[in-house]
């Protein structure tokens, strides 16, 4: 075991040295400025021991994976799956460690372009594919997953994953990524209906055996997935204006409100699943609401201010309502209560975990600007308010990039456009 140990520390040692000798590529900063026009991340004195501490965790753990002397599993996807991901993490150390070297001559110059964008990715990726190992690990552990369960445990695992990494996603546009909206030229519902739309096709022609018999929610599932391309290619159509402006919309909020009420009242064979769905719906349907309100009665068709991630409780019901998983719970006696409040439990920390990160960023990459306030608490440069005597210049301005263009028609009045004017 104390070889182990040795080459982890070894391994994790250079990774250190690469990570800590690593810089910033100036590729994107024009002839003649002095920053890029786009957003560069900014090196946090964390960023070493945090990268460090991960890469020998991930070390460790796998050799540990393969000593030790307790269960034993059957060929699966967990063990498969843990080869790839040092694989991967291998590939980006070496990356990482080459680009220090500034090897910019001749062949390496031509190369090091594509090295870079690798580079990126794979720091990218790495956090997506750590999260399907740690399902591959549950489900192994469990013994879910297979013969006939396959299908339905598929089903729920991929399309729960998908849906908190598009939430993940839009709550990284909402606080840092408002630049970006707007310069795609398009609302979120835009976005929002072309994944609605596009999962609506795979759930129309993959829940049921075509050629088969109908069998217990196949129509039910299939009528759903019809559902959802029918009001994503509207909400999809509904998101410009005819001048070609993006404009808000109401109808991915009505697919999460009609997915939360077809949830509630899916059929299920256990009454602790039909409790588990039903709780799910609800959560939908909550969400949706508040959606509606929010574009209808609070922004009027103006940019977003909420935080996104309000349906990621739903998503974690979903994940955790497979057949397998409630027959466990029933053998235990766990009531859908506890349980239910259980993975809300957990959805709020992911949320929490997420927000926590991007602050971090958002702290590093746009410090707060002090300004000098007025007695009203202004900021007497332009009489906005402040908090703590501090504010956040870039942020403000890209969320005043974000709102224009986002007005409803009703708002090009004369009277605003000459308050805009002043």
């Amino acid at each position: 075991m104390s070889i182990y140990l040795r080459r982890a520390a070894v391994m994790g040692l250079a990774f250190a040295r690469g990570i800590l000798a690593h810089e910033h590529h100036d590729d994107n900063i024009p002839e003649g400025a002095v920053i890029s026009p786009e957003p560069i991340i900014t090196r946090s004195r964390w960023h070493v021991p945090v990268q460090t501490l991960g890469a020998i965790l991930a070390i460790v753990g796998y050799f540990l994976g393969h000593a030790h002397g307790g269960r034993q599993f059957a060929p699966n996807i967990h063990a498969s799956f843990a080869t790839v991901l040092m694989l991967l993490l291998s590939v980006q150390v070496v990356l990482g460690i080459y680009l220090k070297l500034h090897l910019e001559k001749g062949f390496h110059a031509r190369v090091r372009r594509y090295f870079v964008l690798s580079h990126g990715t794979l720091g990218k990726v790495m956090p997506v594919v750590s999260w399907v190992q740690m399902l591959f690990g549950g489900i192994t552990a469990l013994g879910f997953c297979r013969e006939d369960h396959l299908g339905q445990c598929l089903a729920h695992f991929i399309m729960g994953s998908a849906f908190i990494g598009y939430g993940i996603v839009l709550t990284i546009l909402l606080l840092v990524g408002q630049l970006w909206l707007r310069r795609t030229g398009r609302s979120q519902e835009f976005f929002d209906s072309l994944l609605i739309a596009a999962w609506g096709c795979v759930n129309t022609f993959t829940e049921h055996r075509w050629g088969g018999p109908w069998v217990k929610n196949d129509l039910q599932h299939t009528s759903m997935g019809i559902v959802w391309w029918c009001a994503g290619l509207l909400g999809v159509w509904l998101s410009r204006k005819r001048d070609g402006r993006p404009k808000r919309n109401l109808i991915p909020a009505m697919v999460i409100l009609i997915t939360g009420w077809a949830m509630s009242a899916h059929p299920q064979s256990s009454k602790l699943s039909t409790h588990v769905h039903s709780v799910f719906g609800y959560t939908l349907m909550a969400a949706g609401a508040a959606r509606v309100v929010e574009i209808a009665f609070i922004l009027r068709d103006k940019g977003s201010v909420d935080e996104e991630g309000k349906g990621d409780e739903a998503r974690f019901l979903f994940m955790g309502a497979t057949e397998e998983q409630m027959a466990l719970l029933s053998g235990a006696h766990v009531s859908h209560v506890s349980y239910i409040l259980i993975l809300y439990s957990v959805a709020f920390l992911l949320f929490l975990f997420v927000l926590t990160l991007l602050h971090l960023y958002a702290s590093y990459a746009w410090p707060l600007e002090p300004v000098l306030a007025t007695k009203d608490g202004l900021d007497e440069r332009d009489g906005g308010p402040i908090a703590n005597g501090h504010i956040d210049r870039r942020m403000r301005d890209a969320e005043e990039f974000e709102l224009e263009g986002l007005m409803s028609d009703d708002d090009d009045s004369p009277g605003l456009k000459h308050s805009q004017n002043t």
